[in-house]
């Protein structure tokens, strides 16, 4: 690579924002940190800040400010907080920007590290759940390289390299189906919180990790998948496949299938992007297949996770529908770890706010952060119904 590429890690604190710094303190010589940014965690950004020589630490919660200041003095690096402040990080002019920031408060700084026209590495959800099609339209604009950090979608983006999007039949984003894959709906009922938690292949957080127990997660990704690579909703499939070994295939009208295969470690696709057009080395485990045997696969049962058709349905809508079913699901989700919901009705609560909201249409960030408002206040409405 040409170094040194400036890079700036908004959600630095997270997993894959940790994963990310990981990977760039193995070749500090290729990179150089402008901006680091997290939540709410004010030590951890910090010591981030200070072992990566970082410009500028932000600090969303504004009310932190005084705290990162106290701990960053005497280091050089500029402390800063609040909404403003993440944008105006997003806007230092990073060759490579990982969009990191879990939930809606990544939309506007992903949209400004967008509007800088230079590669932006994404790995916030709401960016294309919610705000697709203003997402797509800014990249348009801009001309910014928006590299897809989910497993599934760096793989399709390694499987495009063989071909154009004019070239293919078909796009199958494969899934591991989560802890309760063969447990029947009845049994589901009954599931707690740290069972649902425990993702057999995958470290991740509590939200998402309970988003594939669910599989609303492959459907937000299907949704993001569908405005990354738009070949047309009918072309997308979905496929269980428990060793999630298999990311992601792409099928062309040669009848060609190409897969990306690796074990399953989030730092294999952030290194896919962060080097991209090129590759680095990984600390990962090499894929060894004769010792793992075998390769399964099963079509996913949506009857027992209706997550799968919701986010086909609200693809299908259009407008609004998929930024009300992220938010309805946040909130459902939110309920379910906090013990005040049971599992099934995490599905139960997204169904009915998307039935009785309005789709509407979306042309700008602020129709998104409307819609995602009234969503997550019909939420929580029908889960305090629920509950008493």
């Amino acid at each position: 690579m040409i170094a040194p590429r400036t890079v700036s890690v908004f959600g630095a604190t997270g997993s894959v924002g940790t994963s990310t710094l990981d990977l760039i303190a193995r070749e500090p010589e290729a990179f150089e940190v402008l901006a680091v940014t997290a939540g709410d965690d004010v030590d951890k950004l910090a010591a981030i800040a200070v072992t990566h020589r970082a410009r500028r630490a932000v600090i969303a919660n504004e009310s932190r400010y005084g705290a990162l200041k106290a701990a960053l003095a005497g280091s050089g690096i500029e402390a800063a907080a609040g909404g403003e402040a993440l944008i105006e990080a997003a806007q230092m002019g990073a060759d490579w920007t990982m969009a990191a920031i879990v939930g809606c408060a990544g939309l506007a700084p992903t949209l400004a590290a967008v509007a800088g026209g230079k590669t932006v590495a994404l790995a916030n959800k709401e960016a294309l759940v919610s705000a697709g099609d203003v997402m797509m339209a800014a990249v348009a604009r801009s001309g910014a390289a928006l590299l897809p950090v989910d497993s599934e979608h760096n793989a399709i983006f390694q499987c495009l390299a063989s071909g154009g999007l004019d070239a293919v039949r078909k796009i199958t984003l494969t899934a591991s189906g989560g802890p309760f894959r063969t447990l029947s709906r009845e049994a589901m009922r009954a599931v707690t919180p740290a069972q649902a938690v425990k993702h057999p292949n995958w470290s991740m957080g509590r939200k998402i990790s309970i988003d594939s127990a669910t599989m609303m997660n492959k459907g937000l990704e299907l949704i993001e998948a569908y405005h990354l690579f738009p070949i047309g909703l009918e072309r997308f499939s979905i496929l269980v496949h428990p060793q999630s070994v298999i990311h992601s295939m792409v099928e062309y009208r040669d009848r060609s299938t190409i897969a990306q295969l690796g074990c399953p470690d989030m730092r294999i696709p952030i290194a896919s992007a962060l080097a991209w057009p090129q590759r680095m080395e990984t600390p990962c485990e090499p894929l060894d297949l004769a010792t793992l045997g075998r390769l399964d696969f099963e079509a996913p049962d949506e009857e027992r996770f209706p997550a799968l058709r919701l986010a086909r349905e609200a693809i299908q809508a259009g407008g609004g529908a998929p930024a009300i079913l992220n938010a309805a699901n946040e909130i459902a989700v939110g309920a379910f770890l906090d013990g005040r919901i049971g599992f099934l009705d995490i599905g139960r609560i997204v169904e009915d706010v998307l039935a009785r909201s309005d789709a509407g249409r979306i042309a700008t960030l602020e129709d998104v952060q409307a819609i995602d408002r009234s969503a997550r206040a019909m939420a929580e409405q029908l889960t305090a119904e629920l509950i008493n």
